[in-house]
């Protein structure tokens, strides 16, 4: 049974909350309770209840049944606007902005300054410039268009918009997922401002240190129903995960076969393109997980694009099983097996409107086709397989992709690309967003398709994943591939040392020129 939740004195209050979603059960009876002055973590895998808490909250989504109280006032949000008015601000995973607009403008998208009738532009550049300078973060052009942005200079975007609607309870979903970890340590810095001046934060994340860097209770969910409320230091990690996946966790990551020297599947030479990446030379072996660390924004990303065909001009020479190949695109490059997860599953993995099926067939329609047309038993027979292969929780394979929790959309992603049957697979920060449990299965995954052969191209900012899950960690600095760490040298000291490009801890390396 749920801990009682006290609601004396509570800013915000919720009572029998309950939703479902086409016969599944979404949120059952949950009482829930937060303060002014307090961050108040809410934790659970994703498809716990998370998502449809706050957008209950938010005013997204109407319940079922249960009441809301607001500042001892009853209430019951029509809409996010509504919401917005009393108060509540939130900031989503799943970004909000519009691609086409300017920084200024989705900034002030609700409410625009205005002068004579008409939107006054100058105002408004000063007022995202006044809001972006709040979160310390005054490189970020106001006039540029947020399709400009790399994904985290977006999301800093989406925090200084949720700022200037002056939240009373301001809530964060994976909010800084994208953040590099400088930004984070700014939206840490502004947390504790807001918390300072009396305003209520429920802080959605799965980055376990972040919750106990910020928050000062947490509650779980799971499976639609609250399990319990705690404060800071009455719980460990390991209870609290517990609690979370409703099982113990014997270990976080699959263990690591001794591998023998194989010829390489994927090599690299003097790989190079506009300078960002720096004659780049690495091979991946058959069965062998390759990690990609360092800071963000080191030349990672480009390195898995390139090797995709995204990128043009690219120099250097790209062998797959000894033979040269050409990714001048994503086609060419899917045609001699290579696969990419991209970084963010929601612009660039899927198609949010479209079916779970049409997105997971999107990918190898020429192996479920018959002539120009799709052999729609052999398609379904496919997903079937692709959605057990992954355990993937799904209402029906005809249901939208955008109705999935975060988790689940991101086992999509990578299931679309299983279908193609890859031999070289690129993962950009596959976990980034989801809960602990579905993590664990990716790695679990990761380490099952090696054992068959597959050679992985793994980036992640998760220096514990890096260690956990990679035979070797190629470190990259300014575009440059700086040390490879393998065995007892693959430490988080010397991940860290190597992606600062100082001197390395093992053996009193020297610094990296």
């Amino acid at each position: 049974m749920p801990d009682a939740v006290p609601t004396q004195g509570a800013f915000l209050a919720l009572s029998g909350i309950s939703k479902r979603y086409a016969g599944v059960r979404a949120l059952e009876g949950v009482d829930f309770a937060c303060e002014r002055g307090k961050i108040h973590a809410v934790l659970g895998e994703n498809g716990a209840g998370k998502s449809t808490l706050i957008k209950i909250i938010a005013g997204v989504v109407q319940p079922d049944t249960g009441t809301m109280r607001l500042a001892g006032n009853d209430v019951s949000f029509a809409s996010p606007s509504a919401a917005n008015a009393a108060g509540v601000v939130c900031i989503f995973q799943e970004l909000s902005l519009m691609p086409d607009l300017s920084v200024a403008d989705n900034i002030s998208i609700a409410s625009p300054p205005r002068r004579f009738g008409l939107i006054d532009a100058r105002a408004q550049r000063r007022r995202a410039e006044e809001l972006l300078a709040e979160i310390g973060c005054e490189d970020v052009n106001p006039l540029m268009r947020a399709r400009d942005l790399p994904l985290s200079r977006r999301q800093i975007v989406e925090i200084a918009k949720a700022l200037g609607k002056k939240p009373q309870l301001l809530i964060l979903d994976e909010a800084t997922s994208a953040l590099t970890s400088a930004d984070v340590e700014k939206v840490y810095a502004m947390l504790a401002r807001l918390k300072s001046e009396g305003v209520a934060i429920l802080y959605i994340s799965h980055r376990m240190h972040e919750v106990e860097a910020l928050a000062d209770r947490a509650s779980v969910f799971r499976n639609g129903r609250h399990i319990e409320t705690f404060d800071k230091g009455m719980r460990s990690t390991g209870d609290i995960v517990q609690l979370m996946i409703g099982r113990d966790i014997a270990a976080q990551y699959p263990p690591k076969p001794a591998r023998k020297a194989a010829k390489p599947m994927l090599a690299l030479e003097n790989l190079s393109w506009e300078g960002r990446l720096d004659r780049i030379s690495l091979s991946i072996g058959a069965g062998e997980i390759v990690g990609l660390g360092g800071l963000d924004g080191q030349g990672q990303k480009s390195l898995l694009l390139a090797l995709f065909g995204v990128l043009r001009g690219v120099s250097g020479r790209i062998t797959v099983e000894g033979r040269e190949v050409h990714a001048g695109s994503p086609a060419a490059a899917k045609s001699v097996g290579i696969a990419l997860v991209p970084e963010d599953r929601k612009t660039e993995g899927l198609m949010l409107p479209m079916s779970i099926a049409d997105n997971l067939a999107i990918a190898s329609l020429s192996a479920i086709s018959t002539g120009p047309f799709v052999d729609r038993a052999k398609e379904s027979a496919a997903v079937k397989r692709a959605i057990a292969r992954l355990q993937i929780k799904i209402g029906a394979p005809n249901d939208p992709v955008s109705t999935l929790s975060g988790g689940n959309q991101q086992k999509v992603v990578l299931a679309k690309w299983l279908m193609t049957d890859p031999r070289i697979i690129l993962l950009n920060d596959p976990t980034r967003g989801i809960d602990v449990g579905t993590k664990q299965e990716l790695y679990r995954l990761m380490r099952e398709l090696a054992d068959q052969g597959a050679a992985i191209l793994f980036y992640s900012t998760d220096y514990d994943e890096l260690i956990g899950c990679c035979d070797r960690v190629a470190i990259m600095y300014d575009g440059r591939i700086v040390r490879e760490l393998e065995g007892s040298e693959l430490t988080e000291t010397n991940i860290i040392a190597s992606a600062l490009n100082i001197d390395a801890a093992v053996n009193g390396g020297a610094a990296h020129a």
